[in-house]
């Protein structure tokens, strides 16, 4: 027998050490991939505003579109008919007077949200419908909860207000609901709501554990409407040198009730999924590849630095490598072709 620890007379080399004839041919290359991408992975966002007939491009996010309800069912249709599976919306209250200190609009039962909650479940009743769940979008001040006199956040106030948002999206059918706020506790009275409303048999709890503060948020504030009027947001993000905090959120929001957690960034925060991945071992561990990363790698592409697919699946296998089943991504309609 022949041990892969003896030598090649002739040069020297390691037997063992003979490695390119398993990744010569395509096929082998594929084979090599501990975790391959597939079709159900991806969770496509959607902005949906309150004009029934908006159809907006958003200029820092090419190929994306904020969409009113009357747009929105036909433009989900033809990525239902490539194999989308799941989107997760976003609202966007254009209308003027909507937005106040307690972000009223944000489970308006004729607010976007709500509305393409209950025209997605009917038109495609197999998509898999999840809400992002945070206040901003719909807050005078833009902050992602009820704030003090001082400006600070009412955590009390603040997750109480985030759990019946959620509920409510969950009475809608919504499949999941995903708090993007970061306010402490928030978990803990989203899961509590929806168990004496009778839904939390129903209504998956998707929780933002790990959501950084940082500068690759941009193009998301431009298309939402949420960026904050006064102050930022990093007194309850958190610090992007923050990996102790984040394994701590992903600690907590586990034992508050949370069915999967997800990480946000993605292509700068891996060592967090890889965390993640260990921490959270029996959950679901979604990356978010934000809308600043999304960008990025268009204007490389833009600038012949790098080849648009190549470098979309090269960041998203990354994320796979690094511990995540699900991905949310604006690159969604095109590897629902990429990948047939």
């Amino acid at each position: 027998m022949v041990h892969t620890a003896e030598y090649l007379p002739e040069t020297g080399t390691k037997i063992g050490s003979v490695l390119q004839g398993g990744y010569n041919h395509p096929l082998a290359r594929e084979w090599q991939s501990e975790k391959q991408l597939t079709k159900n992975m991806f969770i496509f966002p959607l902005f949906v505003s309150d004009e029934p007939d908006e159809e907006t491009e958003i200029p820092a996010l090419p190929n994306i579109k904020r969409y009113g309800l009357n747009k929105l069912i036909p433009y989900v249709k033809t990525l239902v008919d490539k194999g989308l599976r799941a989107v997760i919306l976003f609202g966007v209250p254009l209308k003027e007077g909507v937005k106040d200190e307690v972000g009223t609009a944000a489970d308006d039962p004729e607010g976007p949200v709500i509305l393409s909650i209950k025209a997605l479940k009917k038109n495609f009743p197999d998509l898999y419908v999840m809400c992002d769940v945070c206040l901003c979008e719909y807050t005078s001040h833009g902050h992602c909860g009820v704030l003090y006199e001082d400006g600070s956040l009412n955590r009390e106030t603040s997750a109480l207000r985030i759990g019946a948002v959620a509920v409510n999206y969950a009475k809608a059918g919504a499949n999941c609901v995903a708090p993007s706020d970061m306010v402490d506790g928030r978990i803990k009275d989203i899961k509590v709501g929806l168990i004496d409303a009778g839904l939390a048999h129903k209504c998956l709890v998707m929780s933002y554990a790990a959501k950084f503060s940082g500068n690759l948020y941009g193009p998301f504030r431009d298309a939402a409407g949420s960026a904050p009027s006064h102050g930022d947001r990093k007194a309850y993000q958190l610090p992007p040198g923050g990996a102790g905090l984040a394994r701590r959120a992903l600690l907590r929001d586990m034992e508050e009730g949370a069915d999967a957690v997800i990480v946000k960034p993605s292509t700068f925060y891996l060592d967090i999924i890889s965390d993640a991945s260990r921490l959270c071992h029996d959950y679901p561990i979604c990356a978010y590849h934000v809308s600043g990363e999304y960008a990025m790698l268009h204007a490389a592409a833009e600038k012949g630095i790098v080849d648009l697919k190549g470098i979309a699946f090269e960041s998203h296998q990354g994320f796979l490598r690094a511990g995540a089943r699900l991905i949310i991504s604006y690159f969604t309609p095109e590897f629902l072709e990429w990948l047939d």
